[in-house]
């Protein structure tokens, strides 16, 4: 159940921080308007908490496993949402990130 529970935190955690920054990218490159900027901030603000619930207690391996996750869930999100297309080199370079963050997350507690 915590592999599910954290695996579930960390796209949680993937949706709010991508889509905050895509959010504030929109009104700052697109201009997109004050109102895309603001719920950036609000999404970036709850990227934070969710990130607070991982059973983890240790904040330094949360985000460095986190890291792999973002690296991942910011390609797919290129794909959904700006039309990106990763290339063989873009795919392995996530899946090398995500294969580190699983190591980093889930080793064996003693």
């Amino acid at each position: 159940m915590t592999v599910i529970r954290s695996t579930l935190l960390f796209v949680l955690a993937a949706v709010a921080e991508i889509g905050g920054c895509w959010l504030v990218w929109q009104a700052i490159r697109e201009h997109r308007g004050w109102y895309f900027a603001a719920a950036g901030v609000l999404a970036l603000g709850a990227y934070g908490c969710v990130a607070a619930f991982q059973p983890d207690a240790h904040f330094g391996r949360v985000l460095a496993a986190y890291g792999g996750v973002f690296v991942a869930g910011s390609l797919g999100w290129g794909v959904l949402v700006d039309g990106f297309r990763p290339t063989g080199w873009d795919l392995t370079g996530a899946a090398v990130c995500l294969v580190g963050a699983a190591v980093i997350i889930f080793q064996p507690r003693g």
